[in-house]
């Protein structure tokens, strides 16, 4: 394993062993219960940065970071499935859009933000500190399996998670001005089509194929970089920079002569 997918397996792991500490930071339900007190929550402060950094990071949070997307990367060694129905992907949209519209309600009921808690409803900054918090956990860590374990390779990402709109959003916007920020390039030319790419990728995309229609700025990617540092022919990489935009010219043939050999290429 390259030197940079042993930092980022090592970030997952330690992210999601503190994550009984930092699981309500992540909670959508407590961003609900605090918006109809008037209060902003820790979850929604962490919310909106994650939205502030995917404007130059993309969804590498996902990549680096998530707890629980730790836990499904290794549920992946048990069952190594691609999610097949790509209809899966809008289930997040379909959840996220009324929760969004709830908390904004939420606010609009208690005339607007009254106060800002961090650590509200935690244990001293700490989430699980008793039995109902340690069901919380279990319960989440169980859905986040099962989803893995049915769905396929990141499930939950493709399917429930609340965060990752945030994040697409974010995402879709550095793509749309390409300014500098971090993302995919690739030389198609390279490419032999040896599938390793695909076959790695965390999230089950097809990256062979994104490389030879030259459409890397996918909503799913999570910028982790393990197709760019296990491609023996160097056809990927990640950087920071401004983004070329995809060449879209279109090549006519201009018939000069009724003699095919002597056509001009546009």
């Amino acid at each position: 394993m390259m030197k940079r997918q042993k930092i980022r397996k090592f970030l997952l792991l330690f992210s999601f062993l503190l994550f009984p500490v930092t699981l309500y930071y992540f909670s959508p339900v407590l961003i609900i219960q605090g918006s109809f007190s008037g209060i902003i929550t820790g979850s929604l402060i962490l919310f909106a940065i994650q939205f502030v950094v995917s404007l130059f990071w993309g969804r590498a949070f996902c990549g680096w970071v998530c707890p629980g997307g730790s836990l499904q990367e290794y549920c992946s060694q048990v069952i190594d499935k691609k999610v097949s129905d790509k209809k899966t992907d809008r289930i997040k949209w379909i959840i996220w859009v009324p929760w969004i519209f709830t908390i904004i309600f939420g606010f609009i009921s208690q005339g607007g933000i009254k106060s800002v808690n961090f650590f509200y409803m935690t244990d001293h900054g700490i989430s699980v500190s008793g039995i109902t918090e340690l069901v919380v956990y279990l319960f989440f860590v169980f859905l986040i399996t099962v989803l893995a374990l049915t769905v396929g390779k990141r499930g939950m990402c493709h399917s429930i998670c609340w965060m990752a709109p945030f994040m697409i959003l974010g995402s879709r916007i550095k793509n749309r001005f390409g300014y500098p920020s971090l993302h995919l390039e690739a030389n198609s030319e390279k490419c032999v089509k040896c599938g390793v790419c695909s076959k790695n990728c965390p999230m089950g995309l097809n990256v062979e194929e994104m490389v030879r229609t030259n459409t890397l700025q996918n909503d799913e990617c999570i910028l982790c970089g393990g197709c760019v540092d296990l491609c023996a022919k160097n056809v990927l990489r990640l950087t920071f920079k401004k983004a070329e935009k995809p060449n879209t010219k279109k090549a006519y043939i201009l018939d000069t002569t009724e003699d095919p050999s002597k056509t001009v290429s546009i």
